[in-house]
């Protein structure tokens, strides 16, 4: 047994005694009762269980969490697709999502918006030329994997919400 202790979504959680062997995946759905990650391949190729990791600097990345024990996930921040969306008014990005129908079946999209989300948050800092923002937007979300084949869609609904705020995305053209 492993004590837990750590923030999702901003709330703290622990401690809490967790088996060695949960998977963080097991942790949020069955625990705290939090479903909109999903478990999809079990081997962390389809990356639709992943959520993002805040550090302490303030760089976040995702992670998969159907083959990663709760326990690695111990003293971490981390957001779930149940945390985009604030006072019940949905994020740009998940908007996004909606206006382009970027899912279908859906299983995968919380994988997308997490990954879609630190993209953002990433070129917030350091924004890219609008030559490279392509490239960018499929470097970013390359590895997850949409059994409906709703990629383009996917790529579409991030690129509109870059070029929405340009200014705080991109360089300035020259």
């Amino acid at each position: 047994m492993t004590t837990l202790n750590l923030t999702i979504n901003g709330q703290k959680h622990g401690p809490v005694e967790v088996r060695d062997d949960l998977s963080m995946n097991d942790f949020l759905r069955e625990m705290l009762g939090m479903t909109g990650t999903k478990f999809g391949c079990g081997a962390a190729q389809c990356l639709s269980c992943a959520v993002i990791i805040d550090n302490p600097d303030g760089t976040s990345y995702t992670s998969p969490t159907c083959v990663v024990p709760a326990a690695n996930f111990d003293g971490k921040a981390i957001r779930t697709v149940e945390g985009h969306a604030r006072d019940g008014e949905l994020s740009a990005l998940q908007r996004a999502f909606i206006d382009h129908f970027a899912f279908q079946c859906g299983y995968c999209t919380a994988g997308f918006l997490n990954e879609g989300q630190v993209l953002l948050e990433r070129l917030a800092k350091t924004p890219v030329a609008r030559e490279q923002l392509e490239t960018v937007i499929a470097d970013a979300l390359d590895g997850h994997l949409c059994r409906c084949t709703g990629y383009i869609k996917y790529h579409q609904a991030v690129r509109d919400v870059i070029l929405a705020d340009s200014k705080r995305y991109l360089t300035a053209n020259k």
